[in-house]
């Protein structure tokens, strides 16, 4: 019995959409990261410790790892993204007590359009 394996062509060509959804997320996601600059700049002022800057921006950069990961294809981006979204709306709003639209609004794109593009690739995820 001869078995033919078929690969998934995972070029820019054949994936605009899936590529296009991710790249949408990490512009929107940029509001968040202009927002924790804005606060770095402004911490003396508003009294926001030193400490706080060093969580913030390394969960930044978890967000943006988790997107790097979903587009080489990997399951744990896809895992970790919602997660560290979370983390990172969480942390705002216990330190600071503000309620991040932009936070919010880039889980509910994941959920709503990222999620349309991840379950029909989802077996070719490793």
């Amino acid at each position: 019995m001869n078995e033919t394996t078929t690969t998934y062509d995972k070029s820019w060509a054949s994936n605009r959409f899936f590529y296009g959804i991710l790249i949408f997320l990490a512009l929107h996601f940029y509001l968040s990261i202009n927002t924790d600059l804005a606060e770095f700049t402004q911490h003396k002022d508003i009294n926001i410790p030193t400490w706080y800057f060093y969580i913030v921006l390394v969960v930044d950069a978890l967000v943006l790892l988790s997107l790097v990961l979903i587009a080489m294809w990997k399951k744990i981006g896809v895992y970790a993204f919602p997660i560290f979204m979370v983390a990172h709306f969480l942390i705002h709003n216990y330190f600071l007590s503000t309620f991040l639209y932009s936070d919010v609004s880039v889980l509910f794109f994941f959920v709503g359009l990222g999620l349309l593009a991840i379950i029909p690739r989802w077996n070719t995820f490793k």
